[in-house]
């Protein structure tokens, strides 16, 4: 049984679909008339139902660290076209209770744990200081993180993804941690190593929402399996160009799973 366990911000992300038919009188907006509502799990734990979907129940153990407080972002979308109207965010505006000082239990469970996974949102729950302590302790650990990382930080972590924005704040960290930095560049695929890895359905993306979840959990779970990045990266550019497919923050169809 793979032992897994992930740290982050947990939010609710909701989907409002609708219709839209006029503009507003009031304003050059237009008129959403709702007719669903979707709800699931966000953020880091969206990186759980990933986990989730790639595994079965049986073949895993997958613990969940994160805040107390309450974030829903709530997404307003014309359901023909899946065009995003507009985004409310709702338990961001002030910074969430530090993760802070491990027990010697929550110390022992980071060891015990085969896969650390690190889903940081940069809200408050978790520090540099925090990150660098957590991955001291990890036999294999992953970082997707919207943080600036300070040089010569993160030596411990085995991986740190990060999306092309995320990178260029960061402009040079792949030499600071050589071999050990993920850059994904939406339909362009994934940059590793100076290295790129394309996506096999560049021109099919719908909704990206969750895609890097998505991307994080199926290469650290492939890698884990078989100590191969460059098809740890191809498994995961393959699971995140099917996940974009579709509408919403979706998770891997039943084919994907690995064990």
């Amino acid at each position: 049984m793979i032992k897994i366990l992930v740290i982050g911000e947990l939010g609710t992300d909701r989907f409002v679909y609708g219709d839209i038919n006029r503009l507003c009188p009031e304003a050059p907006v237009p008129v959403l008339n709702p007719t669903e509502v979707i709800e699931n799990n966000g953020m880091a734990g969206n990186v759980v139902n990933n986990i989730k979907a790639l595994l079965n129940e049986e073949s895993c153990e997958v613990l969940f660290w994160h805040q107390y407080e309450k974030i829903v972002k709530t997404r307003y979308v014309h359901k023909k076209t899946n065009h995003m109207i507009m985004r409310f965010d709702e338990g961001e505006s002030k910074p969430l209770e530090r993760l802070g000082m491990l027990s010697s239990q929550q110390r022992k469970t980071i060891q015990e744990s085969d896969i650390v996974i690190i889903s940081d949102y940069n809200k408050g729950y978790l520090t540099v200081e925090d990150i660098e302590y957590v991955t001291s302790l990890s036999k294999l650990s992953i970082i997707d993180t919207k943080k600036i990382i300070p040089p010569h930080n993160l030596r411990n972590v085995s991986f740190v993804k990060m999306n092309e924005v995320e990178w260029r704040k960061n402009f040079g960290i792949e030499n600071d941690l050589e071999g050990k930095v993920l850059i994904t560049l939406g339909e362009r695929g994934v940059q590793y190593s100076g290295v790129n890895y394309p996506s096999p359905k560049p021109q099919d993306t719908i909704d990206v929402s969750g895609a890097g979840d998505t991307f994080t959990a199926s290469f650290i779970l492939k890698y884990f399996l078989t100590k191969d990045v460059p098809e740890a990266i191809r498994f995961a550019n393959e699971v995140c160009a099917d996940v974009v497919n579709k509408k919403g923050v979706a998770l891997p169809d039943e084919k994907f799973k690995l064990i």
